[in-house]
């Protein structure tokens, strides 16, 4: 059995998904291609895709529309968006709808090689593997609970005071997890990148906001006045709960 991963790529230019198709596979991945939504979501039926390339710009339902669905839906598998040179509001807009990284066109096919295997890294916690728990260090837990939150590291499921499961995508569950981690301690924009997503910070990206902004609405944290994830003037944010192991 192929245990490689799984990557539906889906944009409307034929030349385009032939090309990475080709790359793709030639780097030992499994590619699947779809040229709009339609075929997108239909391929999706096939829960052996373990991570979706997106072009935003497709006739019919863009991928805006598409990734928003989807997370509406439930659906979980990590999404690598593709956006025009220059559109930063279409990116900010992606990554708010639950897209976990995003590549300007045009780019380098081994730039989004690396993105999409530091996604899958976070994701599944290994890349050679299929899904697998979110391993921890000797001794550690798989549970940590802060103000009546529980944040499941295996499962990766964060249950809410009440009792209601949420589901996080991979973006929100590692920069919950980031902060879970490192409690009480003002982090930057630049180390939560750097922890959450594995890369250094480009000039004026506004990812590790947008990604808080969401936490916070899953945590009922009010953005006017957030008490759990705190804004620090030109520091970072500081997760200010009590973090217990289960």
């Amino acid at each position: 059995m192929n245990t490689a991963p799984h990557i539906l790529v889906v944009d409307d230019d034929h030349e385009i998904r032939d090309l990475l198709a080709r790359f793709l596979d030639k780097h030992g991945l499994r590619v699947t291609a779809a040229r709009d939504g339609v075929e997108m979501m239909k391929a999706l039926e096939n829960p052996g895709i373990d991570l979706v390339v997106l072009d935003l710009m497709m006739p019919g339902e863009d991928g805006l529309s598409l990734t928003r669905r989807l997370r509406a839906q439930g659906g979980t598998v990590p999404i690598v968006m593709l956006t025009a040179m220059g559109e930063d509001t279409d990116r900010i807009v992606g990554l708010e709808v639950g897209a976990d990284d995003y590549l300007p066109k045009p780019f380098n096919p081994r730039e989004l090689l690396a993105r999409i295997k530091a996604v899958l890294r976070r994701f599944q916690g290994d890349l050679n593997g299929g899904p697998q728990a979110v391993s921890s260090p000797p001794g550690s837990t798989h549970r940590l609970k802060f103000e009546n939150w529980v944040l499941d590291l295996a499962t990766r499921d964060l249950t809410a005071p009440d009792g209601v499961v949420l589901t996080l995508s991979a973006g929100e569950f590692d920069l919950l997890r980031a902060f879970v981690e490192h409690p009480r301690r003002v982090l930057s924009r630049d180390q939560l990148l750097d922890l959450a997503r594995g890369r250094q910070a480009i000039p004026f990206d506004r990812s590790i906001d947008i990604q808080v902004s969401r936490l916070r609405r899953k945590l009922n944290d009010d953005p006017k006045e957030p008490q759990l994830i705190k804004t620090v003037r030109g520091g970072g944010y500081l997760f200010t709960p009590e973090v217990v192991k289960l």
